[in-house]
Formats: structure tokens, C-alpha cells, sequence
């Protein structure tokens, strides 16, 4: 019998998914893509899971699609609209409304849709032997799973535009001194040390760790103006809950907060 295309399992308030096609460099074929999918909704039903960490098993974290997975010769040609749309914008898309924060911890390659899918996680550790490749133009393509979004506000525009159009690989260190990820740390350190963030964020705030996202995220296009509005927004809508009175109590217990359960979607 196939072994499983995704892992997923239980780690106290939080669940590490691990993507499982290592003899195919956990590229993606459909039902791959379905498996992730399935295991993403699981973990948002999940009110004890307070955090997700994302990662690859093998040699990489992830090289794109599957190109085994289509037949492009003679006179065919897939429609890589409908893939995109069906797939990979649905996942991105996903991943970015979860209901608890992402870590992603990247060991090996991150290709293509590989990497923009480490990058639309909210905090991505890398492996020091990692890389980064916007392998697109290889095959005569544009990014995709909002690599084009994602590359200019992290690393600029003329880095983006390279990263792009040359497809050279980004090594771990370089991504972080780009900021185009958080931290690149030794390979051996590289799952404890984001399973020690991801339990942190599992014990943080929920709401207020989710709102931060979306904030930073809204202040892409907001004018300053409108993100003090939008600031003041949420202040108002956080200090009424019970988790600001707790992190305050515990602030001046100078204990650490024990925050409240997640709350079902």
C-alpha cells in the first residue's frame, strides 16, 4: 500500500503536517494537494490545536509540481489556469485564513510553488543547507502561489525581479539577511528549534496572534491613516476579551498568562 502523501499529528496544543512525497521531493500531484487540504481543515476544527507546523519529509521541503503528474508532449497542453485556480490559489488562500498561526520549518530545497507556499506560512525556519528557487522561468512560467506578491514586499523590487527571472537558488542564510524568512538556523537544530516557536505560539493568544497577521497584512495597502483606524479597531475589540486581562494580571503577578482555550470557528 502508498504511504500517506500527508502526515499529520498531534503535538500538545499544536499539530506538525508534513508533506510526504520524499522520493518526488514532496512535489504535488492532485491527490496530494487534496491530502493537505483535508489535513488543514482537520487542524482548524481542531479548538486544541492552537498552531500548525508545516515541514517536508526527506532530503527537501517541497519542489512544486509534479511535472511527471501531466503529458505535455505532441499537441497537448494542460490548462495550468485551472490547476493554478483549482489548487494551488485555493491552498495559499487556505493557509492565510487559518484560524491559528503557521510556522514552517523548510529542510532541502523549496522550489517554485515550494517556496511560495513557505512563505505564505506567518514564520519560516530554515535549515542552514536550505534553499530558495523561483524555478518558474525554467519552464517558461511566471510564480505562482502569490510568489509575485510575496517577493517584493519581503525582499524588494529588484531582488524579487531577480529571484524571478534568473531562478538562481537563495541560500537559507541569504533568505534571512534578505528577510525574505525569519530565521536560518543548523540543520540538526532546525525542527527543535521551530517546534519550540510552534509550542509557543500554541500557548500565546489566539485571537490576538491572528489579528496581528491580518493587520500587518492589511497594512500592505492601507494608508497610514487608515491602519491607526483600523489599530484602534482592534484594540478595542482585543481589550474587552479575557485574554488581555489575563496578560495583564500575569504581567503584574510577573507570572507567565495562561490564555483562554481557542474558540470553535
Amino acid at each position: 500500500m502508498e504511504e500517506a502523501s500527508i502526515l499529520s499529528s498531534k503535538h500538545d496544543n499544536y499539530r506538525i503536517i508534513t508533506l510526504n512525497r520524499p522520493q518526488r521531493l514532496n512535489s504535488f500531484n492532485e491527490a496530494m494537494h487534496a491530502a493537505l487540504q483535508e489535513a488543514l481543515d482537520e487542524a482548524s476544527r481542531d479548538t486544541n490545536c492552537r498552531a500548525i507546523l508545516l515541514t517536508g519529509a526527506g532530503r527537501g521541503f517541497c519542489a512544486g509540481q509534479d511535472l511527471s503528474d501531466r503529458n505535455v508532449s505532441g499537441g497537448n497542453r494542460p490548462d495550468l489556469g485551472h490547476t493554478v485556480g483549482t489548487f494551488y490559489n485555493p491552498l495559499i488562500k487556505k493557509i492565510k485564513s487559518l484560524p491559528v498561526p503557521t510556522v514552517c520549518a523548510v529542510n532541502g530545497v523549496a522550489a517554485g510553488a515550494g517556496a511560495n507556499i513557505a512563505l505564505a506560512c506567518d514564520i519560516v525556519i530554515a535549515a542552514r543547507s536550505a534553499n530558495f528557487v523561483q524555478s518558474f522561468v525554467k519552464i517558461a512560467l511566471t510564480p505562482d502561489s502569490g510568489g509575485s506578491w510575496f517577493l517584493p514586499r519581503l525582499t524588494g523590487a529588484a531582488r524579487a525581479r531577480g529571484l524571478a527571472m534568473l531562478a538562481e537558488p537563495l541560500s537559507a542564510e541569504k533568505a534571512e539577511s534578505w528577510g525574505l524568512i525569519w530565521k536560518a538556523v543548523d540543520d540538526t537544530s532546525m525542527m527543535p528549534e521551530a517546534a519550540k516557536i510552534c509550542a509557543q505560539l500554541a500557548s500565546g493568544p489566539t485571537a490576538a496572534l491572528v489579528e496581528i497577521r491580518r493587520t500587518l497584512e492589511d497594512s500592505e495597502n492601507n494608508t497610514l491613516n487608515v491602519q491607526l483606524e483600523l489599530e484602534r479597531k482592534m484594540l478595542a475589540m482585543l481589550g474587552a476579551a479575557d485574554d488581555y486581562a489575563e496578560g495583564v494580571k500575569a504581567f503584574m503577578e510577573k507570572r507567565p498568562a495562561t490564555f483562554a482555550p481557542r474558540k470553535a470557528n
